[in-house]
């Protein structure tokens, strides 16, 4: 009798332990926190490009609640060795998949795609993929060309100064499409460019600023993600388009729009069908209709005439009745680019590099 109750007591005990097995895998894969890196080129409060990403996680770890957890590595050089580096240390605190938010980190993510066949990888601006690497950016150009026409409808001088970072296409693009937005309100008006060569270093910033103020800007551009070139305006008592973020707070003396970024719906998306199992490689490039780039409200600083023209133009490209890059457009040699008629097609515009004919600077 003892020796069957002993029996029956041991059975008893294999099945508590193997229905507590069975609930504590259940419970911990319901409850798996997913890792997700996010890489940035610079500070993750620059007021710019890098916040406009860090606030884009930030809303995606919202969203998510509390499925994701994020590790944020900042200030990152634009050097394969660097961004490697910094990947094999997200792999080993366990990332699945790794956001990699600047252009020059395309090789370092490349490489580091090869190594980690299991990690998916992102990378914003770039245009190499592979089966666990995707791209994605936004056609800035829209509400570029939309602050274009503020900045054409404000200028007395009819020179406008853009700080611009590398002579990339992306930023020749966006340049471009500033300048045609000017020229559509404004066809005396030039656009005024000085490359810095680095995406964030505020004191080159403001001092190519500073130069173009006194050659005549008197309204400031820019692809930078810092507020210096701003600041430049603001103590010369000029008025100023952002970039990245609003800085109708920060910078309300001279701060009129800027194109903006919003990068939470688009990490959210990601990020669930990376959970979800179906995330995919792709080479995503969405425009205002998609909500991952607008044109920021404008202030009293703006033209009255302005909103107008701007809601316009808005509907325009949002309704596809306005192509930014038709033609006839020519360069700044006079040379005819892309005919009359003739829409440029997206791999003529991920290649771009050549300026309009209303743009004042060289592409080096």
């Amino acid at each position: 009798m003892k020796k069957r109750l002993g029996v029956l007591m041991l059975a008893l005990v294999l099945v508590v332990v193997s229905v507590a097995g069975c609930s504590s895998g259940s419970t911990s894969k319901k409850d798996e926190v997913t890792k997700v890196g996010f890489i940035y080129v610079g500070p993750a409060d620059d007021g710019g490009w890098s916040q406009a990403h860090d606030n884009g996680r930030a809303k995606m770890v919202e969203n998510m609640g509390g499925k994701v957890e994020t590790i944020v590595k900042e200030n990152v050089p634009e050097e394969k060795s660097a961004v490697v580096s910094t990947i094999r240390d997200m792999v080993d605190q366990g990332c699945t998949i790794i956001y990699g938010t600047s252009y020059g980190f395309m090789d370092g993510m490349v490489e580091a795609a090869k190594e980690f066949p299991d990690v998916k990888f992102e990378h914003c601006s770039g245009y190499m993929t592979a089966d666990n690497l995707g791209t994605y950016f936004g056609k800035i150009e829209e509400p570029r060309y939309l602050s274009g026409i503020v900045a054409g409808l404000t200028t007395k001088t009819n020179k406008i100064a853009y700080v611009a970072a590398m002579p990339i296409p992306e930023v020749i693009r966006g340049i471009n499409a500033f300048a045609l937005g000017v020229k559509s309100v404004n066809p005396a008006a030039t656009v005024n460019v000085s490359w810095t060569n680095t995406w964030y270093d505020p004191t080159v910033e403001k001092a190519a600023a500073e130069a173009l103020i006194q050659q005549g800007c008197d309204v400031t551009a820019q692809h930078q993600d810092s507020t210096a070139t701003m600041e430049a305006a603001r103590e010369a008592g000029k008025l100023s388009i952002g970039y990245d973020l609003s800085a109708a707070t920060t910078m309300p003396e001279v701060y009129m729009t800027a194109p903006l970024w919003d990068f939470s719906g688009y990490y959210t998306d990601s990020v669930q069908s990376v959970i979800d199992g179906t995330w995919k490689s792709q080479q995503y490039w969405g425009g205002m209709n998609d909500g991952i780039v607008l044109l920021d409200a404008l202030t009293a600083l703006a033209p009255g005439t302005a909103q107008g023209q701007v809601d316009t133009a808005t509907e325009a490209i949002k309704s596809g009745q306005l192509n930014i890059f038709t033609g006839e457009l020519k360069d700044q040699t006079g040379a005819v680019k892309v005919s009359a008629g003739t829409k440029m097609t997206d791999e003529a515009l991920l290649s771009m590099d050549w300026f309009v004919d209303n743009v004042v600077g060289s592409l080096k």
